[in-house]
């Protein structure tokens, strides 16, 4: 194939995939575009210099240039997004209260889907959350249990630029001996610390409920654990857990203090590569850290 139609044909089909992704809000087209954007720099800048001669060097090399070029600049303007998150009065860790308006699910079709399939599988909702994190903005929760509670499903309502709404699975378990068992496919980089009692598996490109609620099952199988019910309401619980991350990640060193923050920024020079790391691990292979 010559190179111009495989350029040319990498820019429709990333036009396609990002016209698509806005209404369906998958992170799997999402790594591909990405790819194809990425591609299309590096040959297209490439082309762009042997046609016009403006560098006699091979056509591989060039490439090569242009390749390691959009790397510098992805890593540039993700340094700049973690600053800029590090110094805002964003909360990383936000407190939630309950949500007054109700059980607020998208008109998504399918996101109703998930919802009438959690209450057809046994799953009762128990709580609606939000946390206000900036701008009048809310990060909205809703949570879901089944009958002997001794499973809690989360589900996150994540706001796009677009506007769709994307779900996220968070499922949770606690043990007799005090383990927490998480199973989720949130997407966001997290990078931070867990507490040791916590057995935390991010699958970012399992958007399927049923598979994530599969293989969390499986996981308390093979640990040879036995889940136990939960005592406290899911607003509780959630408020403690975030207060519990980050007393551990201050501690750990991945945030500052709360004394330095306000001078230093609220993350750390560690904790800023962490997350630049799991940026991108998460953008450009779907795998998020290893939280054992």
């Amino acid at each position: 194939m010559e190179i111009p139609y495989f350029i040319l044909g990498a820019i429709l089909l990333s036009l396609i995939l990002a016209q698509t992704n806005q209404r369906v809000g998958s992170p799997l087209l999402a790594i591909i575009d990405r790819w194809l954007r990425w591609l299309v720099f590096a040959f297209g800048g490439a082309q762009v210099c042997v046609d016009f001669q403006l560098i006699d060097r091979p056509f591989w090399v060039l490439v090569f240039v242009f390749f390691l070029l959009w790397f510098l600049g992805e890593t540039l303007l993700s340094w700049l997004s973690i600053h800029a998150l590090s110094v805002s009065p964003l909360p990383l860790f936000p407190r939630y209260a309950l949500n007054q308006s109700g059980d607020e699910w998208p008109t998504q079709p399918r996101a109703l889907q998930v919802r009438d399939w959690l209450r057809q599988n046994g799953f009762k909702q128990v709580q609606a959350m939000k946390a206000e994190i900036g701008g009048g903005i809310y990060l909205r929760v809703s949570v879901y249990q089944n009958l002997d509670a001794t499973m809690r499903v989360q589900v996150t309502f994540i706001p796009q630029a677009s506007g769709t709404i994307t779900l996220c699975f968070a499922i949770t378990s606690l043990t007799a001996d005090g383990r927490r068992f998480v199973t989720d496919n949130l997407y966001v980089p997290f990078a931070g610390f867990y507490p040791e009692h916590w057995f935390v598996e991010r699958s970012p490109l399992c958007r399927s409920l049923p598979r994530l609620l599969s293989r969390h099952r499986d996981r308390l199988v093979s640990s040879n654990e036995i889940a136990v019910p939960f005592t406290v309401d899911p607003l509780t619980d959630l408020n403690v857990t975030q207060s519990e991350l980050d007393r551990l990640n201050t501690e750990m060193g991945f945030l500052h203090t709360h004394q330095d923050r306000e001078d230093l920024g609220k993350i750390t020079h560690e904790g800023r590569y962490r997350v630049w790391k799991e940026i991108w691990t998460l953008n450009y292979l779907g795998r998020a850290a290893r939280y054992l």
